[in-house]
């Protein structure tokens, strides 16, 4: 029950309604017996909300579109892997100092390397945005040989030198016959479903496909992949991942993947995620 010393947590982004990160965090501060809530916040005006932070006590926030770059000079520190990749997802109030993170790279890496050894392995990414930029630093953390494409051959060229990468022109990155292959572009997601940013003629040669993309859950990306035999990742694992380690950074304690897995699943419409909401 919710009382005068519950403690509040919650997530600034705008849209921000059909977030599924209240289901996670929720789910786990009720499994675990923390007396906490987590909320959505449809922010209008950053800079006011981030005073709120201050003023209303309030004790952490996930950041997300499209204020994870905006986000940071309001901060009073920021961490060095946060600053590398130009977001910040995670804030934590630390006393009224506000303290800023980022778990995007954690989560891909944990999904990805729930899969496979990322050692050596050599891994295209499609797209060079936010997300791009977090899965490229978790990829070289983990020693992967890294290839990045985007349709802005220029915003590729920039993430590859800031990361000691290789850029490769989106018309060309299919002839790499890489071992793993990553969406993280919005290309496949609803209403645009049947959209895909890879020739699928060409899958047979990839090991592991992973889309970042969650809506609908099984992309046709993966379908495809899936077909062709090879290893799929969807979406939600990144994100609940990342979730995982925020709400580590949040409470201080170890995170109940399996029940945060659970609750980002089921609170998935059974339009996107292709199964029973209480599978």
């Amino acid at each position: 029950m919710i009382s005068g010393t519950t403690t509040v947590f919650g997530i600034f982004g705008q849209p921000v309604a059909h977030s599924l990160s209240p289901a996670m965090h929720n789910a786990a501060f009720a499994a675990l017996g923390v007396n906490a809530v987590y909320v959505a916040f449809p922010v209008t005006d950053l800079g006011q909300a981030v005073a709120g932070l201050r003023g209303l006590g309030i004790a952490g926030v996930s950041v997300t579109i499209p204020f994870k770059e905006a986000i940071i000079p309001l901060l009073d520190e920021v961490a060095e892997e946060a600053r590398t990749i130009g977001a910040v997802n995670t804030v934590v109030n630390r006393g009224g100092r506000l303290w800023g993170t980022n778990t995007d790279w954690q989560g891909a890496l944990a999904a990805l390397q729930d899969q496979v050894d990322l050692a050596g392995q050599k891994v295209l990414v499609l797209g060079a945005g936010g997300a791009g930029r977090a899965i490229v630093y978790a990829l070289r953390l983990a020693g992967g040989r890294v290839w990045v494409t985007d349709a802005e051959a220029g915003r590729a060229q920039t993430l590859a030198q800031e990361f000691g990468v290789t850029a490769v022109p989106w018309v060309e990155a299919p002839q790499l016959a890489a071992a793993i292959l990553i969406n993280a572009t919005p290309v496949g997601m609803a209403p645009q479903d049947q959209a895909i940013p890879y020739p699928p003629e060409l899958l047979t040669q990839v090991q592991v496909v992973m889309d970042i993309v969650y809506k609908p859950l099984q992309t046709r990306l993966l379908r495809e992949a899936a077909a062709r035999g090879c290893r799929t990742i969807d979406g939600l694992e990144m994100l609940i991942y990342q979730g995982v380690r925020q709400f580590e950074l949040f409470t201080g304690r170890s995170a109940p993947v399996t029940i945060m897995r659970q609750a980002a699943r089921s609170a998935m419409p059974l339009s996107e995620n292709g199964s029973s909401q209480t599978a």
